[in-house]
């Protein structure tokens, strides 16, 4: 368990930016540090999120100068929650992300396609989703939630550790698709989870398990704007908190939120 740092920037746009400054400089920085090939792996894993300020913050990170700089061969990016949905549909995390930054890198020929480990997507028709139950969507996403375990597996050992992870936090609390009210925050035998019935749209996703999430070297979050302001204080309040999903998050070397005035009003 780390402690928690906060560092406040001046708006919701900065934070964005110094997000995206942040991540390309931090991942030069574990390639620089692999390129002798020794004991650590030779490569950088990140886990990013969706919402706006992580989003914003790829946008910012595809005009950046430094993103031409990085050998994003070595490069492989996780998604820590996605929604459950086509993956044409443009809820989807990674539809995202590719729109933003990640589908000119793979054009360009400098990312591998490979390196983008996307979690699955819903594959059903319309008349299929709407006759199922909860015990057909539930397999349904307990089995793309193993998938997703075992893709980690295959590539990053029994206990897979994200060199950096991007994260956002919900009014609520809430970071990946761990929900308060919700049992999958307290889950510890399982690296990735289906979440049913999300208190936000849509209802459909998948998550890494906080237990895996606090496996991470760096976790950064991405928190501005007046409207997290209680749930800031909470979570800086109390560790472990099922009301408030984002007290369980940590790191081994750095846990930072990245925020706004008015978000850090109540500290």
């Amino acid at each position: 368990m780390v402690q928690r740092t906060l560092v406040v920037y001046p708006t919701k746009d900065a934070v964005a930016q110094a997000g995206a400054q942040r991540l390309l400089l931090a991942i030069a920085d574990v390639l620089g540090e692999r390129l002798d090939g020794g004991k650590t792996r030779n490569r950088v894993d990140v886990a990013l999120t969706g919402g706006s300020d992580t989003i914003k913050a790829l946008e910012y990170m595809a005009s950046n100068p430094l993103t031409d700089t990085i050998d994003w061969t070595r490069v492989h990016l996780w998604w820590a929650d996605e929604r459950f949905v086509a993956a044409d549909d443009n809820d989807r995390n990674a539809l995202q992300a590719r729109r933003m930054l990640l589908d000119r890198l793979v054009a360009e020929g400098r990312l591998p396609e490979s390196n983008i480990h996307e979690m699955a997507a819903d594959t059903r028709n319309a008349a299929d989703i709407a006759a199922a139950d909860d015990t057909t969507t539930d397999a349904l996403l307990d089995q793309a939630a193993r998938a997703y375990e075992r893709e980690l597996v295959r590539e990053l050992g029994a206990v897979p550790v994200m060199d950096i992870a991007v994260m956002g936090m919900g009014p609520d609390g809430h970071y990946a698709s761990l929900f308060p009210g919700h049992a999958e925050v307290s889950i510890a035998d399982r690296l990735v989870v289906g979440v049913n019935h999300s208190p936000k749209m849509p209802p459909l996703r998948l998550s890494m398990t906080a237990p895996l999430l606090a496996q991470t070297r760096r976790m950064w979050f991405l928190t501005a704007g007046a409207g997290k302001a209680d749930a800031l204080a909470h979570v800086f309040a109390t560790r472990n908190d099922p009301a408030w999903p984002s007290s369980f998050a940590d790191a081994t070397d750095e846990l930072v939120w990245f925020t706004t005035p008015d978000a850090a009003a109540q500290l």
